[in-house]
């Protein structure tokens, strides 16, 4: 096991682990995941936008392992920004919402291609703004953020990094030889040991998280907030990782990025409930402003993103600007939504939309 946390990583075990990776408690938990998994999954499949869904909880994933980088932001800063970024909008609002940009991208490149060193660069690039390359340097430490003392040095040399790069590539595609929640973990682990960039690793092996997910079929979108369950837990995610490092404690990370799997679907699968419940009780009060019209397309406008704009409803509604001032204003009136002005824009506030999202589903 590596023991110098000053010495890079060069000797960094390939993929598959020499370890048992299918222990009897490992495979307990994986059966515990993927039931819980495949119930968020139908859960998802229940709703007849899914882009609600994609469009919300990406927003709350971002945030979150931007978080866990400690780039701090508030969800209604990235939901009055998510459709026309502001100039206004703060850097961290800013680099926060290019986390989601970066998920769709990832997650329409996994379309036609495999995950794969490319997909891990785009989405990098994506959220820095800037083109990002595999490290050519050497000088990357990972330090204790408490006492800044060197916890461990990724490997260095381009080629060094590219060809364990290629065998964690061939391990996450080895279908056949692991459950691909057990290979996530695995996979996850290894990406971040490998640290192949400059800065944005971790958000960037969270996404593939995700998307090696919807990849292995076990997710049609990619609606799970696991990084709520690493900010939660982040000394032991942290403190696990390294254990694999010093120790080879595949079991305990394993269980771990499990569990969170588990814990994560069953929170999110509360969220959708709480969310179609918000729907019927919205749909109702939009029946009661509108006499006629697209009420199922309102609806929607009101659920793809917590704020909505007068122009959103002409557009969706194909209703002329009085019309969609109208009921707006009317929803205003009875309470479901609350009326922001913004300079010369005003934007509507789902109420109870932003109260579900906001809530911490136990």
């Amino acid at each position: 096991m590596h023991r110098d946390p000053q010495k890079p990583y060069n000797d960094l075990p390939p993929l598959p682990p020499t370890a048992d990776v299918e222990s009897r408690e490992i495979l307990k938990e994986t059966i515990e995941a993927r039931a819980s998994l495949a119930s968020l999954d139908q859960a998802v499949q229940r709703i007849p936008n899914p882009s609600i869904l994609i469009n919300s909880l990406s927003i709350l994933e971002a945030q979150a392992s931007s978080e866990i980088e400690n780039i701090v932001t508030t969800s209604d800063d990235l939901f009055r920004n998510v459709q026309r970024e502001a100039e206004s909008a703060s850097p961290e609002t800013k680099e926060t919402l290019r986390y989601r940009t970066a998920l769709f991208a990832g997650l329409e490149s996994i379309r036609s291609r495999p995950l794969s060193t490319n997909t891990a660069v785009q989405i990098c690039t994506i959220i820095h703004d800037r083109e990002m390359a595999i490290r050519r340097t050497a000088g990357t430490m990972i330090a204790d953020q408490r006492t800044r003392t060197a916890v461990y040095t990724p490997p260095t040399g381009e080629q060094t990094i590219r060809d364990l790069l290629s065998n964690w590539e061939r391990f996450i595609h080895a279908s056949d030889e692991l459950d691909p929640l057990i290979a996530m973990a695995i996979g996850h682990y290894q990406f971040e040991a490998i640290h192949p960039f400059g800065d944005g690793n971790g958000r960037t092996g969270r996404i593939l998280n995700v998307l090696h997910l919807v990849h292995a079929g076990l997710l049609e979108v990619p609606v799970l907030y696991l990084s709520r369950y690493i900010i939660e837990h982040k000394d032991d995610y942290y403190r696990l990782l390294l254990q694999v490092t010093t120790e080879g404690a595949w079991e305990e990370w394993i269980l771990f990025m499990l569990r969170g799997l588990r814990e994560t679907a069953r929170s999110t699968l509360r969220k959708i409930d709480g969310i179609e419940e918000t729907q019927r009780s919205v749909m109702q009060s939009i029946r009661d402003v509108t006499t006629a019209g697209p009420n199922a397309d309102l609806l929607d406008v009101l659920f793809e993103n917590v704020y909505c704009r007068i122009s959103d409803v002409v557009a969706r509604c194909e209703v002329s600007r009085p019309t969609a001032t109208g009921w707006l204003n009317a929803l205003v009136e009875n309470g479901t939504l609350v009326d922001h002005k913004i300079g010369r824009e005003r934007l509507f506030l789902n109420v109870a939309f932003a109260e579900v999202l906001g809530r911490p589903e136990l």
